[in-house]
């Protein structure tokens, strides 16, 4: 085969992207539910014809970077049978390359002169799929049966109709089937937008060039990411982070990483990790496969392609039984979140053993929650409360994000806008501002946290999720501090105040929601940040007064907060002695 054009293959890595974007913008402006066209709580990605993942510009890591997996499976399912005209829907992480069950592919292929030339896929989480809570999140749950409708790959659309029968089966086992049905002909319009320019693509190219073009970007990025690793000592490098419950009892449930580093490429062994665990943050083999990637994808520099070709010489070895790897019909649903959260973490605590000076902290772990009830139009509601979302760490030369949406979507899920969560449902926000004090100390500041007061003005089933409550989280690096542990309480109209359990399932009539979310760690010795930085935040209300002389040594006076210099180079000498 002729040498590909290299300036043919970047435009077409361009073009990719820009189409896996577009899909996502067309997601957002007619999806129906909030938890998409406010939150984006959902990727688009392209997959070649063989099922590889090629471009995951839009959306959440953990979305996609598995992606892959789903295609496989429709693939394998449907050998032959895959026509021009049919559309796939799937979800399930045991058959099927879901992660896990909220989140439904829509996965619609691509035709050019008969032959099939790729896949345009989006995967979006659900508002609700029925189970045994509103919202899905059923924290009681203890087998993945109880955590809503299974899909296995299913034909949705067979050769441009579709199938109306299974269309009703996915609307009756959902609590808000007016929003499902919004949403799933959004998720098909977009990979339709998708798949005519992916076809125009392959079409200009010609078919055989537009289809090798698919290898060469894989090819690129498997070199690309080759250069990134060799820029790391060989070796053996360990990490490992912990959940410390299992959804119903205090228990430690720890994940264990080696990184080994050699001229064939990087191997990542989970083996040591724990076992399943009887609640539902056991995770899903594409799930667990996103994770590691974007641990290592968001370590080195951020223009490494994002595809399946980057990480062609990562080896992944994921116990079978293990947290990360869970046999059936163990629960899945916080896997997302929670055990993502702790993989990623782990992966960075090794690398930076690699490399210091690239060294993350860590991302404080959420702690929001879900009310659902009654409007005043009679219909059934599902609220996430995001805005009670945590915060991130510091990395070199800049301070963690005092609040953002989820370590595993890396700044991909929005918070939402408040005056329009009080339009939708029955709520009235009355507090939503960043933490005093919330940060991890250091040189660069790990992020505050927020501060989240909502009144539910009907009565409501609560679904908690608070993996972040009680401890510190967000873990500082070279001599950075912990970033604060979250806090959660309820009070009810009675007068009645009830600590939030980190996972549960409650009802109660109208009542408050208090949030105090976890602060991300911080990076460096505190004494090392500027004095002025440290006035800054003073002034911005989240460092205190008494915080920037007890753990920063920065002595601040008068109204304006002015650096009396003198103080301060004592107040640092002094402790710095100490």
């Amino acid at each position: 085969m002729t040498a590909l054009d290299p300036v043919q293959l970047a435009l077409t890595q361009k073009r990719l992207d820009h189409i896996a974007r577009q899909m996502g913008w067309v997601m957002t402006r007619t999806a129906r539910s909030p938890i998409f066209n406010q939150s984006h709580d959902f990727s688009c990605f392209i997959a070649s014809p063989d099922g590889t993942l090629v471009s995951q510009a839009d959306g959440i890591p953990i979305h996609t970077g598995g992606g892959g997996f789903s295609v496989r499976a429709i693939l394998k399912a449907f050998a032959g049978r895959i026509e021009d005209g049919d559309v796939f829907l799937l979800n399930d992480p045991y058959v099927a390359g879901g992660n896990h069950l909220p989140d439904w592919v829509i996965a619609r292929p691509v035709f050019v002169e008969g032959r099939l030339a790729g896949f345009a896929c989006n995967r979006a989480h659900q508002s609700d799929i029925g189970g045994g809570a509103a919202g899905t999140y059923n924290s009681a749950a203890t087998e993945i049966f109880h955590e809503g409708i299974r899909l296995p790959v299913l034909k949705l659309i067979e050769r441009g109709a579709l199938r109306d029968d299974l269309w009703q089966l996915l609307m009756i086992n959902s609590r808000t089937p007016e929003l499902l049905d919004g949403d799933l002909r959004a998720m098909i319009g977009s990979t339709r937008i998708g798949a005519d320019r992916i076809a125009a693509l392959v079409r200009e190219a010609g078919v055989e060039t537009g289809l090798a073009l698919y290898e060469g970007i894989l090819a690129h990025a498997d070199r690309r990411f080759r250069a990134a690793l060799a820029t790391l000592p060989p070796g053996r490098y360990e990490g490992s982070d912990m959940t410390d419950n299992d959804c119903f009892e205090k228990k430690d449930t720890v994940i264990r990483v080696a990184l080994t580093l050699d001229d064939n490429g990087l191997h990542v062994d989970f083996t040591g990790t724990d076992p399943q665990m009887r609640g539902f943050k056991n995770s899903s083999l594409a799930n667990t496969y996103s994770a590691v990637y974007m641990a290592l994808a968001s370590f080195f520099e951020p223009d490494l392609p994002r595809n399946e070709g980057t990480f062609r010489s990562v080896r992944i070895t994921a116990p079978e039984g293990s947290v990360i790897n869970a046999r059936p019909p163990a629960p899945m649903t916080m896997c997302t979140v929670f055990v993502a959260h702790e993989i990623v973490h782990a992966i960075w605590k090794a690398l930076a053993k690699a490399d210091p000076t690239r060294a993350c902290a860590g991302w404080g772990k959420t702690i929001h929650n879900i009310t659902s009830g009654l409007g005043s139009d009679g219909q059934r509601f599902v609220m996430y409360h995001w805005n009670a979302m945590m915060a991130g760490g510091a990395v070199p030369g800049r301070d963690g994000l005092n609040q953002i949406g989820l370590l595993i979507a890396l700044g991909g899920l929005v918070v939402p806008n408040v005056e329009v969560y009080e339009q939708l449902y029955p709520t009235l926000i009355r507090r939503h501002e960043f933490r005093t004090d919330g940060g991890g100390l250091g040189e660069f500041r790990g992020g505050t946290g927020v501060e989240y007061e909502a009144d539910m003005q009907v009565a409501c089933d609560w679904t908690f999720r608070g993996e972040g409550l009680g401890y510190p989280t967000g873990y500082g690096v070279a001599g950075g501090g912990f970033g604060a542990a979250g806090r959660m309480s309820v009070e009810t109209a009675e007068g009645r105040h009830i600590e939030a359990p980190q996972y549960g399932l409650a009802q109660f009539g109208p009542a408050t929601i208090h949030a105090s979310s976890p602060g991300g760690g911080g990076l460096g010795h505190p004494f090392d940040r500027a004095a002025e930085f440290v006035r800054r935040d003073v002034r911005d209300g989240v460092v205190s007064l008494e915080s920037a002389r007890r753990d920063y040594g920065v002595v601040l006076a008068g109204p304006r907060f002015e650096i009396d210099a003198q103080a301060t180079a004592a107040a640092r000498q002094q402790r710095s002695s100490a």
